[in-house]
């Protein structure tokens, strides 16, 4: 279960993809940037039991039902309200073995803004994707790993800001149907990688060329994912 704003930015699935694909071990501590109401660490809890939880997140607000929704979800973690690009001193103290972030898709100065304030800055935040990818990196413990979610256009971005900062860097396509172009991209990197770039082979979202009625019809994978909490690997 999930409090959200009735009003503004609520989550939709990709905070379940990016959840699914960590592969923590307990006893481990994983941070989510921008974690907002903190559905991908409720949904991570609730998979791993056993995790350490951190969440940073910019609105007060947001920052306050990722609080709440942890508890409610039996869940113990860590939530600071503060911008990525200058964090807490407490967060800046720590080093996790997992960062995971799912940064605003749009560009700001590239769209019509939304008429409520915290979703515009949920969807389209003044922060660059490389502050992103930097504070990431600058958070894990070595060999740690750093994964993102981000709209496919933005993909040429992000890899040449993972690449300055990151090693073995793996790119996991999400396609909305079979032979349709991605819409979404998640990419991995770890921190003092050297293994060689992995493009896997994409994954296939939803069943059936077009959208029917009743229900989304997701593939078996991500109706797993979706309904029974299942993991999402990069390899298919």
């Amino acid at each position: 279960m999930l409090r959200q704003p009735r009003d503004g930015y609520r989550a939709g699935v990709d905070p379940v993809f990016l959840a699914a694909t960590v592969q923590a071990k307990p006893g481990q501590s994983v941070l989510e940037l921008g974690c907002g109401a903190a559905p991908a660490l409720c949904c991570l809890g609730k998979r791993l039991p056993g995790l350490d939880l951190y969440g940073l997140e910019l609105q007060p607000a947001y920052a306050e039902l990722g609080r709440q929704n942890l508890s409610e979800n039996g869940l113990t973690g860590t939530i600071w309200q503060g911008d990525l690009s200058t964090p807490p001193a407490e967060m800046k103290a720590l080093s996790f073995h997992h960062v995971i972030a799912n940064p605003p898709y749009f560009e700001s100065d590239k769209r019509i803004k939304a008429d409520d304030g915290g979703r515009e800055i949920a969807l389209a935040g003044e922060t660059a994707l490389a502050t992103w990818v930097e504070t990431a990196t600058k958070r894990l413990r070595p060999r740690g790993y750093a994964t993102f979610i981000q709209r496919a256009e933005r993909l040429p971005e992000l890899l040449s800001a993972m690449q300055q900062h990151l090693g073995a860097l793996e790119l996991l396509p999400l396609l909305p149907r079979k032979n349709r172009p991605p819409r979404l991209i998640l990419l991995r990197g770890r921190k003092d990688g050297r293994a060689p770039f992995q493009f896997h082979a994409p994954q296939i979202i939803h069943e059936g060329p077009v959208h029917t009625e009743p229900g989304n019809a997701y593939s078996p994978r991500f109706d797993a994912v979706l309904s029974q909490g299942a993991e999402l690997p990069f390899s298919s």
